[in-house]
Order: C-alpha cells, then sequence, then structure tokens
C-alpha cells in the first residue's frame, strides 16, 4: 500500500481501507458528500481522529460543507493504489484456505489470490474458485514475483514455510496461524488470531457492557 505522506501513523494507515470501502458504498447510493459525523457513525472510529487522520493528507474537506465523497474516493483510491493489481499466494487449503479462495476478495478490485499452495495429494493440482492449487513442494518454482503471502498452514510448519517465504522474497505476509512468525526484520506480518478475537470480544461483552 503506496501512501501519498511517508511519515503517516501507522493507525491511520491501516484505518484508509476502512474509509475507502465505507466510500464506496456512498457513491454507489448516489451520496455527494459525506460529514465527519457520518463517518464517524458509520465506520465506528471517532470524528476527531477522522478528522486528524485526513488532516495528514492536507484539505480534503471544508468546514460546514463536509467531505466530497466522489473527491475522496478518487484521493484514497490513488493513495491505496486501488488501480494496481495485488497479486496474492495463499499457502495451506484447509478450511480456513479453501475459505479464502472462495471469497478471493471479491469487494476489493486490487487484491486477488492467483495461486495456493498444500501438501494434500487430494488437493494438489485441483482448481478452487478458479485458483490453482499447487503442491507446496513446488513453492520455489511457482511462486515468482508474488510480494504478498497469506498463511494458513498447521501452526508447526508455520515458522519454516515463512523462512521459505522469505528466501523467495516475499515483502508482506497475513498470519492466520496461531504462531508468533520468526520473520526477518524485512519482512512486514500481520497476525490475525481468530481465537484470540474472539476470546477479547466476550471478555468485552462481559465487563465492558455497552449499555
Amino acid at each position: 500500500m503506496r501512501m501519498a505522506q511517508s511519515k503517516i501513523p501507522q493507525a491511520t494507515a491501516k484505518r484508509l481501507p476502512l474509509y475507502y470501502r465505507y466510500l464506496n458504498n456512498l457513491q454507489s447510493q448516489g451520496k455527494n458528500r459525506v460529514s465527519s459525523k457520518e463517518l464517524s457513525e458509520a465506520v465506528k472510529v471517532d470524528s476527531a481522529t477522522i478528522r486528524r487522520d485526513f488532516s495528514y493528507f492536507g484539505a480534503l474537506g471544508k468546514k460546514g460543507y463536509g467531505y466530497n465523497v466522489e473527491y475522496l474516493l478518487g484521493f484514497f483510491r490513488k493513495t491505496l493504489d486501488q488501480d494496481e493489481l495485488s497479486e496474492v499466494a495463499l499457502v495451506g487449503v484447509g478450511n480456513l484456505g479453501a475459505a479464502f479462495l472462495h471469497y478471493n476478495f471479491v469487494k476489493n478490485n486490487n487484491t486477488k489470490i492467483i495461486m495456493a499452495f498444500d501438501s494434500d495429494p487430494d488437493k494438489i493440482g485441483t482448481t478452487i474458485a478458479d485458483v490453482p492449487v499447487y503442491d507446496i513442494a513446488e513453492l520455489e518454482d511457482r511462486l515468482g514475483d508474488i510480494k504478498v503471502a497469506i498463511l494458513t498452514v498447521p501452526a508447526d510448519a508455520a515458522d519454516a514455510t515463512t523462512e521459505r517465504l522469505a528466501n523467495l522474497g516475499i515483502e508482506g505476509i497475513l498470519n492466520f496461524t496461531p504462531a508468533r512468525l520468526n520473520a526477518p526484520s524485512h519482512i512486514r506480518v500481520h497476525h490475525i488470531d481468530l481465537s484470540v478475537e474472539l476470546q477479547a470480544l466476550v471478555y468485552f461483552l462481559k465487563h465492558y457492557p455497552l449499555v
């Protein structure tokens, strides 16, 4: 994701795709403008934070008018490289991996899984949702110039797979395994542990009720 500014906070950068998705929805509804309050209610980010996020990119709106949806959408499309296709590899075609292949970011036109890898003979050589599944042993031969991988392998295979991906020039990994990867410092890893997120949700429901 190439940013218009090189020194914006990482927290702001992570919120930009959220803004972009909502603005896309607004445009499809025929809305021409939106206020920071409306954005706040939709994306569950306080309006002061939204205004601060947008301020890193200059004057994107006008006081008393709000934000022009079409202009913002065009701006964030360029900022998020929505006009460039990012090809992704999926490593591990279990239940979660197969679900990713069927979904394949259909609402995000610039990101697409184009190949998958697994060690199961019953899956190797098949096609799932138009995505070919290759033998994990062929990773070095098949990966090519892909820079992003989704990792859904068993936890005990995570580090060895990460090392192989690092040697092949992968720059970013979306890690869905419970393992904390020993990735080189030049690789950006985003960890998503669904069980931890669920436990956190249950905890907050019990101890921080909304009403």
